[in-house]
């Protein structure tokens, strides 16, 4: 199997600002004003669409449908014997042209016993941009209590929202781990490179003045109240928040306890990686990415990469830094 070089794909219509900064970092025309993420590699859909946000390949199928004909190939024997033919993994360019609203993830326990669905949505962010000041908001300073942030929700009180959260200045380079629960917003002016549980899963609890209809689409299809309850109420400590902030500095990027949910590696300059489906998205520098007895893609900021199980070891050759983003491990 061959390695992909994948386009822009970029869901149309989304509900916040951005999408000039993702056009910038891959060198393209901008796609308009309210397409702030690039769905990379995508096998999952937009939240109530049949299809939107699917990677389509080169010969008009679906990237999905063609990891379904010879999972194997795609993704490795050991990955299909735990996760069958779904790459398990999400990776997505967001750009913030304004402040996301706060909102929370479902973690697992949940997804599967109150929505259907096999997992929930633990998250990740690598700042590659930022205004200066930009800020991210995660994590309750301190505990709330249910009925307190349900009252939030209900009166869309947006200013005790935001400053009940822990609020981090971010600049390129630093790095976040979500877990799932814990309530969240990015904040304008920031461009980032998400890693993530493949589900579109999002409990909206702050949905006034967006382009949105909260009451009706806010709230998992459940309902505020059966919602509600997959929010991590108590409050995020300082070592914990430490913790999940940090830079991008080494190889490994993300704390070990991450790899259960997805995984990122950092590398700078040449390497060779072992056999495994991974998503390639170059940050900076030029290079070449190699496979094969003599194949290879030109590498330069903003390319990114689909690399099958099948194409066997790779090569990255070149002043080049890149993430290398994995599935969690099998």
């Amino acid at each position: 199997m061959s390695v992909i070089v994948l386009p822009a794909n970029q869901p149309a219509d989304r509900f916040y600002l951005g999408g000039d900064r993702i056009a910038e970092f891959r060198g393209t025309a901008p796609a308009g004003d309210h397409v702030p993420e690039d769905w990379v590699g995508s096998a999952t859909t937009v939240a109530g669409f049949d299809s939107l946000g699917l990677t389509v390949l080169a010969d008009g199928r679906l990237l999905r449908a063609a990891i379904a004909d010879d999972p194997v190939r795609w993704l490795g024997a050991a990955h299909v014997d735990r996760f069958g033919a779904d790459p398990a993994l999400l990776v997505k360019l967001l750009d913030a042209g304004e402040r996301l609203p706060v909102h929370v993830h479902p973690d697992d326990t949940f997804a599967q016993s109150h929505l259907g669905c096999r997992n929930g949505k633990t998250e990740s962010w690598i700042i590659l941009s930022a205004e200066p000041g930009a800020t991210v908001h995660l994590g309750f300073r301190e505990d709330v209590a249910p009925a307190t942030l349900a009252g939030w929700v209900e009166r869309q009180d947006r200013a005790a929202m935001l400053s009940a959260l822990h609020a981090v200045e971010v600049t390129a380079g630093d790095t976040v781990f979500v877990p799932a629960g814990y309530p969240h917003a990015i904040g304008e002016g920031i461009l980032l490179l998400e890693l993530q549980q493949a589900a579109d899963l999002s409990l909206l609890l702050e949905y006034d003045g967006f382009a949105v209809d909260g009451p009706r689409d806010g709230h998992l299809g459940i309902g505020f109240e059966a919602a509600l309850p997959c929010v991590r109420h108590e409050a995020v400590p300082a070592d914990t928040l430490k913790e999940i902030c940090g830079r991008i500095d080494d190889r490994h990027i993300f704390p070990a306890y991450a790899d259960g949910f997805f995984r990122a590696d950092h590398h700078s300059g040449s390497s060779t990686w072992e056999p495994g489906f991974s998503i390639a998205v170059v940050l900076s520098g030029e290079g070449r990415l190699a496979w094969g007895s003599d194949d290879s893609v030109a590498l330069h900021r903003g390319t990114t990469v689909l690399i099958p199980h099948d194409a066997g070891t790779v090569r990255v050759a070149g002043d080049v830094e890149l993430v290398r983003c994995r599935p969690p491990a099998a």
